[in-house]
């Protein structure tokens, strides 16, 4: 079963954070961006909930904790009421200049997330372009890394499972294609969207396509684990303990 509280931290540092990649990778993203006349600092700030501000500009989209430095904010009464937002487009209200604010999320940044929705919830005939299909898969892999830490350090469950995990850094990643960090410290996961220089524990997929079958449920973890095709290595316990989360994963964004 979702928490409300959980699910505004998946949206926030999972969904929506994943701007910051489709900024840099998808042309119709990109254009958005540079169509802005100046930069814009969009807040949404969740009583009981998150605190996050997305930096958009021509040079793309910038995630930061916090509402430093924004230039425009939205307030929302509860974390249902943020994530009302992200399902039925209703929003909070504004406390920090309305104008803008309005005028951003009527306009660039409604087309950002509509472009996002696209590539995180594809149609079939959509993914028969390769291209399409690559840029979906990576894209998806970063979304489920930021949930990953944000059910880690708010969701009932999956704080158990993280208090198991010992402090260090998990290298989470498609062969050739993309690789994340999940840094651990004091039970806490931070999401980096790079690869780690000293990984304690390795979780790998060796193609594109195998990432794809194992982030819709079509291919079987256990058979191509037994195949070689996931390659695992390090601390056990760590990647146990991430797959356990991995499994609530499912249950927010399934």
């Amino acid at each position: 079963m979702k928490e409300a509280r959980a699910m505004a931290f998946v949206n926030a540092y999972g969904v929506l954070r994943t701007l910051e990649n489709l900024c840099d990778t998808v042309d119709e993203a990109k254009a958005v961006c540079q169509s802005l006349t100046k930069p814009v600092a969009l807040c949404f700030d969740v009583t009981d909930g998150p605190c996050v501000t997305y930096h958009f500009s021509a040079d793309g989209c910038r995630f930061s904790e916090g509402d430093y430095g924004c230039t425009c904010k939205m307030k929302f009464a509860s974390p249902e009421k943020f994530n009302a937002l992200i399902d039925d487009t209703k929003p909070g209200i504004p406390v920090k200049n309305p104008i803008q604010l309005i005028q951003f999320l009527l306009g660039p940044f409604s087309k950002l997330t509509d472009i996002l929705t696209k590539y995180l919830m594809p149609k079939e005939e959509d993914l028969k372009n390769r291209d399409f299909f690559e840029t979906s898969t990576i894209l998806t892999m970063y979304t489920i890394a930021g949930a990953i830490c944000a059910l880690a350090n708010e969701d009932s469950i999956s704080k158990g499972s993280a208090s198991y995990i010992v402090d260090g850094d998990v290298q989470m990643g498609i062969t050739d294609a993309v690789y994340v960090t999940l840094r651990c410290r004091d039970h806490k996961l931070e999401l980096i969207k790079e690869k780690p220089d000293t990984p304690r524990a390795i979780m790998e997929f060796k193609t594109i396509d195998l990432a794809y079958g194992l982030f819709t449920g079509t291919a079987s973890t256990m058979a191509e684990l037994c195949a070689g095709n996931i390659y695992m290595a390090g601390m056990c316990n760590m990647l146990d303990n991430i797959n356990r989360i991995l499994d609530r994963v499912a249950v927010y964004l399934g």
